[in-house]
């Protein structure tokens, strides 16, 4: 039996996350779960909201709700906890987040970023260089468009719709990108679900990228099981 660490941008246990990667893993892999939000009051994770030109990540808390929060706000706090993780002794920790966060961030073990992993998926997958990519919150389309502007350079449609909402805001979203000229669909947040990613696939005819199977089955490569 393995325990690797898993960590989230939001609270823990992220059992929307854990009840579609596990059955990945498998028994030899379990998981010893932190968020950067874990112990905060609502008036705390209140102040996390993003200011203006600050990049906004979004998170499930443990209740089921969605929070909006700014990244560099958020680093110290994942920090204490990779730090928590380490002490425990994971050979292993996944960021439970497709955000890009700078090289701040310090562990003396891998550190998996699935954002990095996309990165590498759709520069493969993409060979015309046209992506489609849905993202929870309308504040995060300027800062995509040019994050997957290199990695798609000949077009990126983007759309908005939270994993944590209104479902039928992402099959709209899915719904608008039938006809476009897309290689493939990312779905930039770890929040969305394997039967959201094939619905995805139903409705908008194209093959979709879902983070949290990606890095689960990276792990289990990585750890040889």
């Amino acid at each position: 039996m393995i325990q690797i660490g898993a960590l989230t941008v939001g609270q823990s246990p992220r059992t929307d996350v854990t009840a579609d990667i596990a059955p990945i893993l498998g028994p030899e892999i379990t998981l010893l779960e932190a968020g950067a939000l874990d112990g905060l009051t609502a008036a705390d994770i209140a102040a996390l909201r993003p200011k203006d030109g600050e990049q906004v990540l979004v998170s499930r808390l443990r209740d089921g709700t969605q929070a909006v929060m700014a990244e560099p706000a958020l680093e110290p706090l994942l920090q204490a906890q990779i730090d928590r993780l380490q002490a425990q002794g994971v050979p292993l920790i996944v960021l439970l987040c497709t955000g890009e966060f700078p090289p701040g961030l310090r562990s003396r073990v891998p550190l998996l970023y699935p954002s990095r992993l996309l990165d590498g998926v759709v520069r493969t997958a993409a060979s015309r260089g046209r992506i489609a990519v849905i993202a929870p919150d309308e504040a995060q389309i300027p800062l995509l468009k040019a994050r997957w502007a290199a990695a798609a350079p000949h077009g990126v449609e983007l759309r908005a719709a939270s994993p944590y909402g209104d479902p039928e805001e992402l099959r709209r979203a899915a719904r608008s990108l039938r006809g476009t000229d897309a290689d493939l669909v990312v779905l930039d947040c770890i929040g969305y679900t394997a039967a959201m990613r094939d619905e995805v696939c139903a409705l908008s005819g194209l093959p979709a990228a879902l983070p949290r199977t990606l890095v689960a089955r990276v792990v289990r490569d990585l750890l040889g099981v």
